[in-house]
């Protein structure tokens, strides 16, 4: 704050400088726009990249498994049979009310690297509601490279 003589000389007049505090609301501000989008809330999870120690399943090689493919977003397979959505659903249920032990009712899914993971989980929920708990995402092991 300043004190300067007036216009004409009498009395004394106070004026706030204000530039410091511009200074430091300017310093504040750049601070909390680098801090903020370090704030946001939930929790890094990393996803796996390779699948070197992923265990097979003695269980999705056998004839009476549920295998379901999508290869991409329109296309459905059970085992080697192209059906329509709505038709895999009723595939299925039919498949799982076959299977006396309740150990057998696994449902594995395989899916296409350029599925949309909406596709993929849009099938599941339509299997959840089938009454199946057990449900198997099938994925290919990373193969070792030779010669590295």
């Amino acid at each position: 704050m300043g004190m300067t003589a007036g216009e004409n000389g009498h009395g004394l007049e106070s004026k706030i400088n204000v530039t410091p505090m511009v200074d430091i609301m300017l310093v504040l501000l750049i601070i909390f726009m680098v801090v903020a989008p370090l704030l946001q809330p939930g929790i890094t999870v990393p996803v796996p990249t390779n699948m070197n120690n992923a265990e097979v399943d003695s269980k999705i090689i056998k004839e009476s498994s549920v295998v379901i493919a999508i290869p991409n977003d329109v296309d459905y397979y059970l085992g080697k049979q192209r059906l329509e959505k709505d038709q895999l659903v009723q595939e299925v249920g039919q498949m799982l009310k076959q299977s006396k032990n309740e150990q057998d009712r696994i449902v594995y899914i395989k899916s296409g690297v350029g599925v949309s993971y909406g596709n993929v989980v849009g099938v599941i929920n339509e299997i959840r509601k089938l009454g199946v708990d057990k449900i198997g995402l099938v994925v290919d092991k990373k193969k070792k490279d030779s010669g590295s």
